[in-house]
């Protein structure tokens, strides 16, 4: 099986990077693109790289396509490549909101899996929905879940509808964490604390919190009733996060990412 991932920023390279490594490419070269000579230059110096900077040199000897590049380039890049693609070929698109019609009809194709990623992939933590075309097949999907596996989890969704639900919940969600913990690191400044300080207060207490929920089944309310005792520190926190609507701020926050998901699309 042949890779190639045609765009090499965060995700693009992310995913290079974790396939490479994996065994499912049998040790052979994983194929890469980018319209950058710079970027081109910087890829060439990693060994495992088969870098090309002409589309047609490479995507004819591809089984399958990564497509990583922004969305508002996505036009003009099928406009560029649809002439190289076959109907064998297998595309994997990373871009949010552009749809599989729109790709099967941008390239003239008809295999075509949407994913949603997100950030943590780079430290093989990432969070990875994704959903195909009817062309595609049950031992074509069972790769593509093997291929995304390799830089965290990967879900199956039934629809498009749940890839840009996706987007509001893991593809933003760590800018939500982040949006946290900088405010948590913002209170720790004002009380007093350095700024090295305030970060291992806060990561540590991330971190520790996502060990503890993994380790068991309780859930984030069972939790919370067992750090926060009636009348203590914790519970005025809680309350003060209730009584101004955190939560609900949250959810209309995921929501938001989601409806502009789905805006994009059309």
């Amino acid at each position: 099986m042949k890779v190639l991932v045609i765009g090499a920023g965060n995700m693009g390279l992310t995913y290079a990077e974790g396939m490479v490594k994996s065994p499912y490419l049998n040790r052979r070269n994983l194929m890469i693109y980018d319209v950058s000579p710079e970027k081109t230059l910087e890829l060439k110096e990693i060994p495992t790289f088969d870098v090309y900077d002409k589309i047609d040199d490479c995507l004819p000897k591809a089984d399958v396509v990564f497509i990583a590049v922004k969305p508002y380039h996505s036009e003009e890049l099928f406009n560029s490549i649809k002439k190289h693609v076959n109907e064998n070929q297998l595309f994997i698109s990373l871009m949010a909101g552009i749809t599989i019609n729109s790709i099967q009809e941008g390239l003239g194709v008809k295999k075509v899996v949407r994913a949603m990623p997100n950030l943590p992939a780079k430290v093989g933590l990432g969070m990875t929905s994704f959903t195909e075309s009817k062309e595609v097949s049950r031992i074509e999907l069972i790769m593509v879940r093997n291929l995304l596996d390799t830089t965290g989890e990967a879900i199956h969704v039934e629809n498009e509808t749940f890839i840009n639900a996706s987007t509001g919940i893991s593809g933003s969600g760590p800018a939500y964490v982040f949006y946290f913990m900088q405010s948590m690191m913002e209170a720790a400044l004002k009380m007093g604390f350095s700024q090295n300080d305030s970060k291992i207060l806060v990561t540590q207490t991330f971190e520790g919190a996502v060990a503890l929920f993994n380790d068991s089944d309780l859930s984030p309310n069972a939790w919370m009733d067992m750090v926060a005792s009636k009348g203590g520190t914790t519970r005025a926190a809680l309350d003060s996060m209730e009584d101004n609507n955190v939560k609900e701020l949250i959810k209309e926050a995921a929501y938001a990412a989601f409806d502009r998901a789905t805006e994009l699309g059309k």
